[in-house]
């Protein structure tokens, strides 16, 4: 399964993203931050989860950023909030381990676990755990999709896409209780919140892109040709300022016992 994507989908995501993590789970983990702050971003895209957080944390910050694609390293280490330092490490993630955390003081991904197998982020959890550092993991998806007005395929869509999601032993819906799980039979702290995505008319561009990904990834799951018009539909109510979405999502706040 690849774990790249194209930088002009991040960027469109990016508002909806900022607006949906909680700041809740970041004011709780503040005070246990000590400056200058060593974070390490897994999986970072653009850095847009730095963009985000970096300015709620205490500086001076050094950001270690981790991902597949050089080309999003060098758009996220270039973007990186002033005046923070960063390196960025091109590899795969299923071979991090504690030690890679050595001086790490905090440990965050965004949109990643639900893309994951049960190894891996089982690999991730036990590395956190064993250098004792907190991780923030955000915008995990839920599998819950809610649209209005309502049409009667919305059940079926959202059905074969979390079907989808699951393909090539990726934990997609499950990820979020699957991770909350890991770090709690090593003993840390979990605290899980909702993040969903809220979108209407004035998110067309964003919404339109969503929809046809998920309708499309439904349709490959489950090719019923009813799916074909339903986007049709739905499309066309986008387009008109007619059409709401909300995409559920969860942000995770683990904490080691020893952290």
């Amino acid at each position: 399964m690849s774990l790249s994507f194209e930088p002009d989908w991040l960027r469109l995501r990016e508002r909806a993203d900022a607006t949906a993590r909680s700041t809740e789970l970041v004011a709780s983990l503040r005070h246990r931050l000590t400056a200058p702050v060593v974070v390490a971003d897994l999986g970072c895209g653009t850095g847009s989860a730095a963009r985000w957080l970096a300015p709620q944390l205490p500086g001076p910050q050094h950001w270690v950023l981790y991902d597949r694609d050089a080309r999003l390293l060098a758009l996220a280490e270039a973007e990186l909030p002033a005046p923070h330092t960063c390196r960025t490490h091109v590899g795969d993630l299923a071979s991090l381990r504690a030690d890679d955390l050595d001086g790490v003081g905090l440990v965050t991904a965004s949109a990643l676990l639900d893309l994951l197998d049960r190894a891996t982020v089982d690999g991730l959890v036990e590395a956190c755990v064993g250098a004792g550092c907190p991780a923030l993991f955000t915008l995990s998806v839920t599998g819950n999709v809610q649209l209005w007005p309502a049409h009667p395929l919305d059940a079926a869509v959202r059905a074969a896409f979390n079907d989808h999601q699951r393909r090539e032993g990726a934990l997609g819906p499950d990820a979020s209780a699957t991770t909350a799980a890991a770090f709690r039979r090593r003993g840390a702290a979990v605290t899980v919140r909702s993040s969903p995505w809220r979108l209407g008319a004035d998110d067309r561009a964003l919404v339109e892109q969503w929809l046809r990904g998920w309708v499309e990834a439904a349709f490959e799951q489950r090719p019923d040709p009813a799916f074909t018009d339903y986007l049709a539909r739905r499309l066309d109510e986008c387009a008109a300022g007619a059409l709401r979405v909300e995409v559920g999502h969860e942000d995770l706040l683990a904490v080691p016992a020893d952290a």
